[in-house]
């Protein structure tokens, strides 16, 4: 137990750092705020979207119950594809990022309320909830609430890591990652995507529960 426990928190971890290190409205609101609020708002803003992450996983969870049976597959086999999609997308980004400053400063000194609105308005965040997350869900699930639970942790840690991790660098006055090194560590995350989508599809059987 012990030993999925870590497998899936670092498979959560990974997952949620290509999902973090995107450029998109939570890692610009981040960015804002810590240049008026200091390395703190890194913590907050994570946990803002931390906060609507949980009710995404309550929602899932809850909706998952009722149709666990024969449609395991299903979700897997679309997760899987999304994973790859989202991959593709992540490569693509990663030679055409857009600079990640933003003159748009609302929620510059309410961190928390920044990471709660910036998550709910993304429709990147619903998208991959509902396809990524969900089947990412069910597989943690065959293992048991706990093993669910490392993967949910993992995903959190690598947005607190991330986001803090953002905050200090803008804090001291030097972003932590070079333009390259970026796109570089954007690069991989969308190949880890890519290969994690193509062995998830094709190992959708194994994440069916028989009745």
């Amino acid at each position: 137990m012990i030993v999925e426990f870590i497998e899936m928190a670092i498979l959560g971890f990974v997952v949620g750092l290509t999902g973090a290190l995107a450029p998109g409205p939570t890692l610009i609101a981040t960015i804002q705020a810590s240049l008026k609020r200091g390395w703190s708002s890194g913590p907050w803003v994570t946990l803002g979207h931390a906060l609507v992450e949980a009710g995404m996983v309550v929602v899932i969870l809850a909706g998952l119950s009722m149709i666990i049976g024969n449609h395991v597959r299903i979700i897997t086999l679309v997760g899987g594809i999304a994973l790859a999609f989202f991959g593709i997308l992540t490569l693509i980004e990663s030679r055409t990022m857009p600079k990640i400053m933003s003159q748009d400063s609302r929620f510059s000194s309410r961190p928390f309320l920044a990471g709660v609105v910036t998550s709910i308005s993304n429709p990147y965040f619903w998208l991959w909830w509902i396809t990524v997350g969900s089947a990412l869900l069910v597989g943690a699930l065959q293992g048991g609430t706990v093993i669910a639970l490392a993967f949910i942790l993992g995903h959190w840690a690598a947005d607190l890591g991330w986001l803090t991790l953002v905050s200090l660098s803008i804090h001291k006055g030097k972003f932590v990652l070079r333009e390259k090194a970026y796109r570089l560590t954007m690069g991989l995350c969308g190949v880890f995507l890519i290969c994690f989508g193509v062995y998830y599809v094709s190992n959708a059987n194994l994440f069916a529960i028989p009745l």
